[in-house]
């Protein structure tokens, strides 16, 4: 074992704590490094790969899981919300929040209850690659497996990056 392997995350202790069954993947992480950039160097499909977005609706933190290779249309989110306006939460905001460095945000074992949506298309996936926790690191998992554990609303509010 590793000593990547070896470390613990609070994400990792909320998986092992509800019995989830999860593979560890590294990656040479890059600061402004995109999912096609991780995606690549795992050698897996961007589309399992699962963003985890912080962003504010009114000014209240909330965050969305969304497939790596698409965006979440803040549009769609703040008609489904019932907001008038969703930012983006900056780095800080973000790792006050969420008690992660900006990078390595999981939506497992964030320090503060916040809301959560997933597309609900992730669900057709067999299995998806969340953040463990921590820069460079992702947790290979059932999706339902994220459900169960978050409990998230499920959405239809992705869009294509093109878009």
């Amino acid at each position: 074992m590793t000593e990547e392997a070896s470390s613990v995350t609070p994400a990792v202790e909320i998986l092992r704590a509800a019995g989830v069954t999860f593979t560890d993947h590294f990656y040479p992480y890059e600061k402004g490094g995109s999912t096609e950039v991780c995606a690549r160097e795992l050698n897996i499909d961007e589309h399992a790969l699962v963003k985890t977005i912080l962003l504010e609706a009114d000014g209240n933190p909330f965050i969305v899981l969304m497939h790596g290779d698409m965006r979440a249309s803040t549009k769609e989110l703040a008609r489904i919300i019932g907001a008038k306006i969703i930012t983006p939460c900056l780095p800080d905001k973000a790792e006050q929040y969420s008690g992660y460095q900006a990078g390595g945000i999981s939506p497992f074992g964030i320090h503060v209850e916040i809301p959560v949506y997933m597309e609900e298309t992730i669900l057709n996936l067999r299995k998806v690659y969340i953040n463990g926790g921590k820069r460079g690191y992702l947790v290979g998992m059932d999706p339902y497996e994220a459900v169960r554990i978050l409990r998230p609303t499920l959405v239809k509010a992705g869009a294509s990056r093109a878009a």
